[in-house]
């Protein structure tokens, strides 16, 4: 119980540091957000009121108190560019971002693992000599990249998906996977290349070991002692990666959303930093750095749930 209460209360501490860091970063930045919002020509009695509105008149430290008080009730405060509650937009926004992040997650594990695995089992053939070479590849191909690849080859020449854009699912579900096919491809293939070859590089470990020789003396096949043995094994490490991966989709999110036009958290990000809109912005970062640190918490409770002999710290 202690070991949950320490995470949580870290998880607490990163959180605030964060809302602290973001806060601090957009009051830095060079320009004045009531003349980014009303334009050069603005008057200046509009200046005076708008910097009233949005805070700006008031010391940092009473606005980021302000600020962090009511985000905890769950007032996140009103966007200046599209004069609404920001829970409300992201409300709006938050399905598509959702949807991209676990599709890609899935096409990540529906091939990665598969992959991984027979890459392991074929280790020294040439199948697996080329999907290694290609792993290496994927992994150093940037999704932003891939992405425009993508849409040359699927949207552009073979015209199979639509080149931007999003469909609800409420709407026409077959639409939604249409739409967000190549951009979770394009957030999954270096992912799949990690998963393939950390999955390798542990199985092949594991067989190495005294459990795997003492099942091959007892008689047991060699599928069984794969996936009854090793495979849950060598998914611990996996596991870790996989988690950095979700992290990392987020954060790959946000470029691949501007390219396919997806009304997404990553698009509605870009869109709000160019305009200067602060409520939205930070409130998008904190919002990403507690997901992030969630899924990295749910991680470490995974170790004990694989595998039973972890012991995790007091």
């Amino acid at each position: 119980m202690r070991f949950y209460i320490r995470k949580l209360f870290t998880l607490a501490a990163t959180v605030l540091l964060v809302s602290v860091i973001t806060f601090l970063v957009f009051q830095v930045l060079p320009g004045d957000p009531a003349q980014i919002i009303l334009g050069v020509d603005a008057d200046p009695h509009q200046l005076t009121s708008l910097r009233q509105t949005m805070g700006l008149d008031r010391p940092a430290g009473e606005r980021y108190l302000t600020w962090i008080q009511s985000a905890a009730s769950g007032d996140l405060g009103e966007s200046l560019r599209y004069q609404r509650p920001v829970a409300d937009i992201l409300a709006e926004r938050l399905p598509v971002t959702v949807s991209l992040a676990l599709f890609s997650l899935g096409l990540t594990l529906a091939i990665g693992l598969p992959l991984g695995i027979f890459i392991a089992r074929q280790d020294g053939k040439w199948p697996a000599v080329w999907l290694s070479a290609l792993t290496q590849l994927g992994v150093a191909v940037p999704s932003f990249w891939l992405a425009f690849i993508l849409i040359l080859v699927f949207s552009v020449t073979f015209r199979l998906f639509p080149t931007y854009g999003y469909v609800p699912w409420s709407e026409d579900p077959a639409g939604a996977v249409r739409s967000l096919f190549l951009p979770s491809l394009a957030l999954a293939i270096p992912g799949i290349a990690v998963v393939i070859r950390y999955l390798r590089n542990t199985l092949l470990d594991q067989t190495r070991m005294d459990y795997v020789r003492t099942a091959r003396s007892k008689g047991l096949r060699e599928k069984a002692i794969m996936y009854r043995h090793i495979l849950r094994n060598a998914l611990i490490p996996v596991v870790t990666i996989i988690g950095l991966l979700i992290a990392d989709t987020l954060g790959g999110s946000i470029v691949v959303e501007n390219v396919f036009a997806l009304p997404g958290l990553g698009n509605l990000l870009i869109t709000s930093i160019g305009t200067r809109d602060l409520p939205l912005v930070q409130t998008l970062v904190l919002y990403i750095a507690i997901l992030v640190v969630g899924i990295n918490f749910i991680v470490d409770l995974l170790y004990k749930a694989i595998d039973p002999r972890i012991r995790l710290k007091r």
